[in-house]
């Protein structure tokens, strides 16, 4: 019978990036821009983009280092649930793809659309599935292949982005361990600050939109860093009040990786010292859904992430969307 009482934790970790890398100097000979323009304004040195490949080929290869980690056979999973907002197509979903790629025959499978909050958005229905008991146990990815739709001739958005994956395996914890709680947020009456225009039902593929590249991302970058930081800093506050918790009993912060000004400033605002926020932007970029994952994958191969130390997620992106989402290891 289904339990609402339990949580979830993370029972394994895993992340795939792809092998070639796209440094800032190689950015120079494509677009009027420059290594320390780039690395002065966002923090970003070098991203890895993927040639030829799909998002469900990234979270596939993600999602069995942390099949592994977890000691779960992909016949044994129940669920699946990806974040992404570059699937490998409109339908089927790219779960569906992943489930094929890894061999997880019996699991339900479903995508979540909310960017850059991805991850942090599929970790709740997670929550909800597995902790309430109507599965045994979940696999959440986000996985981007970001590169697929950046305009490579408008500079102030090409050096942004990367492509890469991350996958968490979630299965039931008692209440008060793992997953202790979270806050999540939107406001659509923004999302032309952010957004992918044509492509949809409301703006279809035509020779038009093609031309006017309106298949690639578009973003208004001085209006999202300003709101971007109180609404991150506003969510945590707010997850971590649901949790019992304040920003003095978080151990390490792993915020989505979109520009380094904005994660120092939160982190500034909520009272964390640099050493208790981790930071792989420099190496990656923004990858979307797939950054805070990535994030948590590195954390734990760093040795990080211990027992009974408080993590707390944060992130936000097109919709407008955030999240954040407080966690005590286990």
């Amino acid at each position: 019978m289904p339990n609402a009482g339990n949580s979830v934790k993370i029972a394994g970790l895993g992340k795939y990036l792809p092998e070639k890398i796209l440094t800032n100097r190689d950015l120079e000979k494509l677009v009027d821009t420059s290594d320390e323009w780039i690395t002065t304004r966002t923090g970003i040195e070098e991203r890895h983009i993927v040639d030829n490949k799909p998002a469900s080929f990234l979270g596939a290869k993600a999602a069995e280092l942390a099949l592994k980690r977890a000691g779960i056979k992909p016949n044994d999973l129940d669920l699946i649930i990806t974040a992404t907002i570059t699937p490998d197509c409109r339908f089927p979903s790219t779960s569906c793809f992943i489930q094929k790629a890894i061999g997880a025959k019996d699991a339900a499978v479903f995508d979540v659309g909310a960017a850059c909050s991805g991850f942090i958005y599929a970790m709740t229905v997670a929550q909800a599935m597995v902790g309430g008991g109507f599965y045994k146990n979940a696999l959440v990815i986000g996985s981007e292949v970001l590169t697929s739709i950046t305009d490579w001739t408008d500079r102030s958005t090409c050096v942004l982005f990367g492509d890469g994956a991350g996958a968490a395996v979630v299965v039931p914890v008692k209440s008060g361990h793992g997953l202790l709680g979270f806050h999540l947020g939107g406001d659509g009456n923004l999302g032309d600050l952010l957004m992918l225009p044509a492509g949809g039902s409301l703006m279809p593929a035509s020779r038009e939109t093609v031309d006017k590249k309106l298949h690639t991302i578009k973003m208004q970058g001085n209006e999202l860093f300003r709101i971007a930081v109180r609404v991150m800093v506003e969510c945590a506050e707010k997850a971590l009040s649901k949790s019992g918790l304040t920003s003095s009993d978080v151990d390490l912060l792993v915020p989505h990786q979109a520009n380094l000004r904005i994660i120092n400033a939160v982190s500034k605002r909520l009272n964390l010292p640099k050493e208790k926020v981790f930071i792989n932007l420099h190496k990656y970029g923004n990858t979307s859904s797939a950054s805070i994952p990535i994030g948590l994958c590195e954390s734990y191969e760093q040795g990080l992430l211990k027992k009974d130390k408080i993590i707390l997620l944060d992130s936000f992106g097109g919709g407008l969307v955030w999240g954040s989402m407080a966690i005590r290891w286990i």
